[in-house]
């Protein structure tokens, strides 16, 4: 493999309608079918030397974006954070939207399109060293990114030239090292030079300081808990220390997962009778087809009076398959929730939502909206069985402000922000006009959307940002760059004979108890023995 430089760049012209996915052949077409060990390791390098010179043409692509997003156009009078120092993914005189463009420009998180914001400033603007050794391949990209991650956003306050005396110690023997010993001989280096600058990253560190959920599948999470070292060796030979003492005592668990119970035993406190207890919000997807003919057919019993036109034996009234729930409907599920004795749990609520084939949102209840249904019927039919609606999608309102009842609809069509690739929820979010409502907007839920904060503000504030909406609550984003991106709603598909299916809209998918480790309030530490602490003390 062979890169050739050109003598000049290609012109917009020339590069206007290129596809880079749209060559006919894959690349290890190209190559011979039989390699010895020697070429395959010779080609290995070579990719290695070219991913690192791509990486340094991403650093003047993202640098270039960069320069064409001033921050100028993000000040609003009356903003509150007017004069403050810009974050982690926003270099100075950068519009703070920029990582946001980048994240869709890419499909990767905001958080990674940050990263990648720092990483690219820092290498053109305090490490031309290392930039140019990334442009020659004789650095690759993991090491490049390592030296700019110390030198980046947590060395703001450095100055150039010690960052220059820092890259010069580092970069000649970073290529032999492990891809983590940059990181460690930046830092001691820096040290070395400005030893306040320690004492900054680790103020910035411990406000950086937060406990967070990430879900790894499996019905699995991982409760994250970034804190000082002091503390968290502290916490973790706590926790092991209740494991270990519930493993002697005859608990058969495995050691990881005693842990695991006392650190939620530990939390939770069941014990304390004076802390509130853990509850959950449940939400009961029901899936028209579930409730259709077909599945009363299915089970054997006989076509049921519901689905019948007044004086006829088989034809249904309609199709259930995107159409309005009828009182019908309702009192089918009602006998099933019954059967199973679901009820809204102490301090918690239950509602359900009723979705079509495709997963579209049809109307959502709760448990007395559902029985006041099946009790009032059809107005306009009340002494016989038809197919009018009794619940549906919330109607519009005049006013700005959504109803409670499009509040509750669209939080659970929603779920999350529905920019695309931000997961954060939904119950935290604005909901926004997708055609602002000074602009004859309407509030209905077609037009409504749910939109955590600062992607309300990007909608709202940033220049050249395009939304538009379908009647299905899909959502079309598009870049100031003219790259489109698309949100579509929570889908749940299930087959016909799915049947109903409850799940938290609040809590991770692990049961809110689990089998106890801790019996009771672990017991005050004793006085320590002088024994155990010797001179000198």
């Amino acid at each position: 493999m062979t890169v050739v430089p050109v003598s000049q760049p290609p012109t917009p012209e020339e590069c206007e309608g290129l596809d880079p996915c749209s060559e006919t052949s894959a690349l290890p077409e190209l190559l011979p079918a039989a390699r010895s060990s020697s070429e395959n390791a010779r080609l290995l390098q070579q990719i290695t030397a070219a991913e690192a010179m791509l990486a340094g043409l991403r650093v003047r692509a993202v640098t270039g974006l960069a320069a064409a997003r001033p921050d100028s156009a993000d000040r609003r009078f009356g903003r509150a954070d007017d004069g403050a120092e810009p974050g982690p993914g926003q270099p100075a005189g950068v519009s703070e939207f920029l990582a946001d463009e980048l994240a869709l420009v890419l499909s990767c998180s905001r958080t990674a399109a940050s990263t990648l914001v720092d990483q690219c400033s820092t290498l053109a603007e305090r490490l031309p060293v290392t930039l140019a050794a990334l442009d020659a391949g004789t650095l690759d990209w993991p090491r490049a990114r390592a030296v700019a991650d110390e030198l980046s956003w947590k060395a703001r306050a450095v100055a150039p030239t010690v960052v220059a005396e820092v890259e010069a110690a580092v970069l000649p023997g970073a290529g032999e090292l492990s891809i983590r010993q940059p990181r460690v001989t930046v830092r001691r280096e820096l040290a070395a030079r400005d030893a306040a600058a320690s004492d900054r990253r680790r103020a910035d560190a411990e406000r950086a300081c937060d406990v967070t959920v990430r879900p790894i599948g499996d019905g699995i999470s991982e409760l994250v808990s970034r804190m000082p070292h002091e503390l968290a060796v502290a916490c973790a030979r706590q926790v092991d220390a209740d494991a270990r003492a519930a493993k002697a005592d005859g608990d058969d668990r495995l050691l990881g997962q005693l842990r695991t119970g006392a650190l939620v035993d530990r939390v939770l406190q069941p014990w304390n009778d004076r802390q509130p207890s853990v509850t959950a919000a449940i939400t009961v997807d029901v899936p028209l087809t579930a409730l259709s003919v077909e599945r009363f057919l299915a089970e054997g019993s006989p076509q049921p009076a519901a689905f019948a036109h007044p004086g006829a034996t088989s034809a249904p009234t309609a199709e259930v398959d995107g159409e309005p729930i009828t009182a019908a409907h309702v009192r089918r599920l009602l006998t099933d929730l019954d059967a199973l004795g679901l009820r809204a749990p102490a301090g918690g609520s239950l509602r359900f939502a009723f979705t079509a084939e495709d997963g579209a949102l049809l109307a959502v209840a709760t448990d007395a909206e559902l029985r006041t249904a099946a009790r009032r019927g059809c107005p306009a039919h009340p002494d016989i069985p038809c197919g009018c609606p009794v619940l549906g999608v919330p109607p519009a309102v005049a006013g700005y402000r959504p109803s409670a009842s499009q509040v509750r609809y669209l939080h659970t069509r929603d779920r999350t922000c529905r920019h695309p690739g931000c997961g954060n929820r939904a119950v935290w979010a604005d909901l926004d006009h997708v055609v602002p409502h000074s602009r004859g907007g309407a509030t209905s839920c077609d037009n409504l959307c749910c939109l955590c904060r600062r992607h309300h503000r990007l909608k709202t504030h940033a220049p050249g940002w395009r939304h538009t909406t379908a009647p299905d609550g899909t959502l079309t984003v598009t870049t100031p760059s003219g790259v489109t991106r698309v949100s579509r709603p929570v889908r749940r598909r299930r087959a016909a004979t799915a049947g109903t299916r409850w799940h938290g809209t609040d809590p991770p998918d692990l049961p809110l108890t689990t089998a106890r480790v801790l019996a009771s309030r672990p017991d005050p530490p004793s006085s320590p023995d002088p024994a155990d602490d010797p001179p000198p003390f």
